[in-house]
């Protein structure tokens, strides 16, 4: 594993490292991803994935959007992975500045990392319509059918549906750290999903470093590109760090 060795040097010389996340650090524990073949949006359902994650959706079949989320996103009885233990690790250790996630989990978080920006919401955070008041993902889960606050209002996931626009707070604070730090590592992301992908345009840094099982639209930007597990890289720089 020549290229996880010049890696880890690259992160043993870096003075400020990011860490971009996608669905692929989340699939070693367990959960499915999005667009792969065996991924959520190749299901069959009577709407499609897409669209039942939409703004309009929730809105005009909250009854309908809920059996999917509370049946497809309920992260019960999974647990971070190495990816997140070791992320969090560095962390600690004072090597990495900061995760950038598409990631809904909260996995980061569970694991032990404090600066985590989260680019499409948590699946932990959820609020009511009505009066904005907060409750945690058993509010969500644990109820049957569409969850309702002590007012009466729908609570909502503070997750981004399609059709909602990114928090501008967290566009530019991950903009911020992409762009000041002198090693980006990427992984477990396809880089499809916009406007989050075309962040890493922003790095101008000595080492941006790409971890994947397949190709991406952005590799060919990358100084090291690792089409492997990203768990089995992470166990090796666990290793060495």
């Amino acid at each position: 594993m020549k290229d996880v060795d010049t890696l880890i040097s690259w992160i043993k010389d870096a003075k400020k490292i990011v860490f971009f996340g996608g669905a692929g650090v989340s699939t070693e524990s367990g959960l499915k991803d999005f667009r792969s073949k065996d991924g959520l949006y190749n299901e069959k359902y009577d709407y499609p994935p897409e669209e039942i994650l939409s703004h309009h959706f929730f809105m005009q079949e909250t009854e309908e959007f809920y059996k999917f989320y509370k049946d497809k996103l309920n992260t019960k009885g999974f647990k971070p992975n190495i990816t997140h233990i070791v992320l969090a690790e560095m962390e600690k250790k004072g090597m990495l500045s900061s995760v950038i996630t598409q990631n809904i989990d909260g996995f980061h978080q569970e694991a032990g990392s404090k600066n985590v920006l989260e680019l499409h919401g948590s699946i932990k955070r959820n609020y009511c319509r009505k009066c904005n008041k907060f409750y945690d993902e058993k509010a969500v889960f644990d109820c049957d059918g569409v969850p309702h606050c002590t007012c009466g209002g729908i609570i909502k996931p503070d997750v981004v549906l399609y059709e909602e626009g990114l928090d501008p707070d967290t566009i530019e604070k991950a903009i911020h750290e992409i762009s000041t730090c002198d090693l980006l590592i990427i992984g477990g992301t396809s880089l499809n999903v916009y406007p989050a992908a075309s962040f890493i345009r922003y790095f101008h840094g000595n080492h941006m470093v790409l971890i994947n099982r397949g190709e991406t639209p952005y590799d060919h930007m990358c100084d090291l590109v690792i089409h492997k597990n990203i768990g089995d890289v992470f166990q090796k720089i666990k290793k060495e760090i």
